[in-house]
């Protein structure tokens, strides 16, 4: 069964973005420090993930296998809409209240959804048996509170920002239990890996 699955990466004290996020600074002051780990091995310019070996790279081929895409607007634009196409053609579904603007309001790969709940449910049918991957920090805050998040993915790079954005700075006062299925130790990163308890 297909299951939706929060890839984020996460400095040791828990931010996702450095301080002065905006729509042209997506990830903050010093926010790529985050995805060293990823872009390994990639092309100057090119703003995909690079060709990892081992441990990461077992990790990336995880998250490009997946048969959808959920992100908030907040992510989805500074990232520049992927041009469209986050990887191999697979659907991407943005969480916004919003009008989408002209040009990507024609990307056939991309729909605008305004309910997380409608969001995760489209993403599984279209993902078929493939998961879902999820990005963004308010869509997996929503998608938690609602229990439509199933597993998270996170990878600790060791280093501390002590500001910027918090991965889970706005959940609920309820207790969310996960049970940790996998410890992975990459270049510069760990990836914990986390099953959703309901």
């Amino acid at each position: 069964m297909s299951a939706t699955v929060l890839y984020m990466s996460m400095s040791l004290d828990g931010f996702i973005a450095g301080p002065n996020e905006r729509p042209d600074n997506g990830l903050g002051d010093g926010g790529h420090r985050l995805h060293e780990w990823a872009l390994r091995g990639s092309d100057p310019g090119d703003r995909g993930v690079g060709h990892l070996t081992g441990v990461d790279g077992q990790v990336v081929d995880e998250f490009m296998a997946t048969g959808a895409v959920v992100a908030g607007r907040g992510t989805f634009e500074p990232a520049g809409g992927w041009g469209g196409d986050h990887h191999d053609g697979v659907p991407i579904f943005v969480l916004t209240r919003h009008e989408p603007d002209r040009e990507t309001a024609h990307w056939p790969l991309v729909s605008y959804v305004s309910d997380v709940r409608t969001a995760m449910t489209a993403a599984k049918q279209a993902a078929g048996d493939r998961n879902v991957l999820v990005h963004g920090a308010g869509t997996a805050q929503l998608a938690l509170a609602a229990g439509v998040l199933d597993e998270l993915e996170i990878h600790v790079i060791p280093v501390l920002f002590g500001q910027g954005r918090r991965l889970f700075d706005h959940l609920g006062p309820e207790h969310i239990e996960l049970e940790r299925t996998r410890v992975l130790e990459g270049d510069g990163v760990t990836h914990m890996h986390y099953r959703v308890l309901r």
